[in-house]
């Protein structure tokens, strides 16, 4: 036999098991088709879910988000945008998260759980860790502007007013005590500095404004010896004597910061509202 018909023959055979091994492919995938089951707004959620049980916060990520895209406006969706909310927040992506929340809470004004995405707005601004350099050098955070504190502040105290028998609003309250004394530090460490600069009626004004907003912190203290000697310093001295007539008449209630006596003895929180 020639080597030309040899050669003939080792394509053709090649080209039959090319085309045999073709067809297999086209027949397990085709196979694969047939018997996969479809995919629902509620086989997403629930395999979404699973994966947020399971701590892979990527993987739900990735299917909610699918979720929302491909069925936008099912319930599985509407509470696809709640868990994600969460996904964002503990898989670290901060802004994410903030931005899932203000969204939901600007389609969903009136649903039942959005004093969630509100609490969750002020979990992650209070989270907010120090940066390497602060962490190194162990930098006094209250002398750092406190912008990430006020915006949780805000968002916590959102929940305590317009939600105040939300399951988060006990906790939402706690850490307000800790962001106001944390705000109310800050703004008397402005007014030392204004009081150092001479700055006087600058230090009255930011002693001042942590007094009315920050009331009961232990910093209010500190903030009305400033304005009585900030006063003093200009010659203002009837402010000066009321504001030293507030410091002494309560001095006994600076401590501690958490509760304050009422009238009628019982004791309450800073943050009681209703």
């Amino acid at each position: 036999m020639s080597r030309t018909v040899v050669r003939g023959a080792l394509v053709a055979l090649t080209v039959a098991c090319a085309a045999l091994a073709g067809c297999q492919t086209v027949h397990r995938v085709f196979g694969n088709k047939q018997t996969r089951k479809p995919v629902t707004a509620e086989s997403l959620y629930k395999d979404a879910h699973k994966r947020l049980l399971a701590y892979d916060y990527n993987g739900a990520v990735k299917e909610y988000e699918a979720l929302t895209a491909r069925f936008p406006f099912t319930n599985e969706a509407r509470q696809a945008r709640i868990d994600l909310i969460y996904a964002y927040y503990r898989k670290g992506e901060e802004e994410s998260a903030i931005d899932a929340a203000d969204t939901f809470i600007r389609e969903n004004p009136t649903h039942p759980r959005v004093d969630y995405a509100w609490y969750i707005k002020g979990m992650v601004d209070f989270e907010r860790n120090p940066n390497a350099l602060e962490r190194l050098f162990h930098a006094d955070l209250t002398k750092r502007p406190p912008t990430n504190a006020k915006k949780s502040f805000d968002a916590f105290r959102t929940v305590v007013e317009q939600y105040p028998k939300s399951i988060y609003a006990h906790d939402a309250r706690q850490r307000m005590i800790y962001l106001r004394n944390r705000l109310a530090d800050y703004d008397v460490h402005v007014a030392k500095y204004y009081m150092r600069r001479g700055a006087y009626i600058g230090a009255a004004q930011r002693a001042n404004h942590a007094i009315e907003e920050y009331d009961g912190a232990p910093a209010v203290q500190q903030a009305l010896e400033i304005m009585t000697n900030a006063y003093q310093k200009v010659g203002l001295n009837e402010r000066a004597d009321l504001s030293e007539k507030v410091l002494v008449a309560n001095r006994a209630s600076f401590s501690p910061p958490e509760t304050r006596v009422a009238s009628n003895g019982s004791s309450r929180h800073w943050w009681h509202i209703w």
